[in-house]
């Protein structure tokens, strides 16, 4: 990518920690007041996207996860990045030159600001950008491109659980001739899941898309590019029958666990809400993973799940008992139950 013109001084470690204590404390003034010296400075705007801001919300996430910060507080720091992006963007400017991409959230993911930041970037290496958010439903997508007519579509997905919603997203933008290229954590580990579901291009950084974009994609022709791996497995009996009986798991799993963890008798509605709902990610991410066939994303998921429950001392029984009233729920569907198994015996004993 083209630098703007100036002296390159680096994001130094002084200045990615002072950017956080200014998120951390919810300062937009100062957060935006840095960013503008920065640019002043000659520190390239990319830069500052991807070093600066991207740096200080992968630490806000991990802060997160180790209890050591609230939902609220990580919600706050994320508004003032949202922020801190936009005082880029109106201090930048940079004429479109390349052709246009429409970029989104997959219908369900709500974690906008990484698909933001590469709108950005990709702004600042001469595109035209139609950025529409966080949470776009698919046929609002499609009305938008036969309206557009752009030359690619890049979608982000964040969490697995959104998968089968970016299938449906991917399968119509190719069914109406235009390319995707995904980006996200919730495509896997090197875009796997992406390729299997049909998306013509993964990146892995805003910055790989944004040199991949540049050079040999988009692809001119949609209809001489292969088509995906057979598909004939995603959202099979399983899956499908996970889906629809989900409401019902999870409220058979809440009667029940009063019984096998005594504990939960005593859950006052606020616990009791966040444990239904920690109930409600088990099957989503189950029924990720039985989607596109990948264990991994299940046993991914507790491995995770186990480590933040950790952190807020919460033994991992608790996990492991909502595991076991989910398993019992599905005796006749093997693979679920083979995910769920493997599942149980990779939590610690206490």
């Amino acid at each position: 990518m083209t630098a703007p013109g100036g002296t390159l001084t680096p994001i130094t470690a002084p200045i990615a920690d002072a950017y956080l204590g200014l998120v951390a404390d919810g300062d937009e003034v100062g957060a935006t007041e840095l960013i503008g010296s920065l640019l002043a400075d000659g520190v390239p705007a990319q830069r500052i996207i991807v070093d600066l801001i991207g740096g200080a919300q992968r630490r806000v996430g991990e802060l997160w996860a180790a209890n050591q910060w609230t939902v609220a507080r990580e919600h706050a720091a994320t508004a003032v990045g949202e922020r801190a992006l936009a005082a880029v963007a109106a201090r930048t400017t940079v004429p479109p030159r390349r052709g246009r991409i429409a970029l989104a959230c997959v219908d369900g993911e709500w974690h906008g600001l990484p698909a933001r930041m590469l709108a950005e970037l990709l702004r600042l290496d001469g595109w035209r950008i139609d950025f529409l958010g966080a949470n776009v439903p698919g046929r609002h997508l499609i009305v938008h491109l036969h309206q557009t007519g752009p030359d690619a579509v890049a979608l982000s997905c964040m969490l697995p659980t959104r998968l089968p919603r970016a299938h449906a997203a991917i399968t119509a933008c190719r069914a109406a001739g235009l390319p995707v290229i995904a980006g996200g954590r919730g495509f896997g580990p090197g875009g796997r899941y992406a390729q299997r579901l049909g998306a013509q291009a993964w990146a892995a950084t805003g910055e790989e898309a944004v040199t991949r974009l540049a050079t040999d994609w988009p692809p001119r022709n949609v209809t001489d590019l292969p088509l995906p791996e057979d598909e004939s497995f995603l959202g099979d009996e399983e899956y499908t029958h996970l889906a629809r009986c989900r409401p019902q798991l999870i409220a058979t799993a809440m009667d029940r666990l009063p019984t096998v963890y005594p504990p939960a008798r005593d859950y006052d509605p606020v616990q009791a809400e966040s444990t239904s709902e920690d109930m409600g990610h088990i099957a989503d991410f189950l029924a990720a993973a039985l989607y596109v066939g990948e264990p991994e994303i299940f046993l991914d998921f507790v491995s995770w799940t186990a480590e933040v429950l950790s952190s807020r001392s919460i033994p991992s029984t608790a996990l492991r008992q909502g595991l076991t009233l989910i398993s019992d729920q599905l005796v006749d569907f093997p693979t679920a139950t083979s995910m769920l198994t493997t599942a149980l015996q990779s939590l610690p004993r206490t």
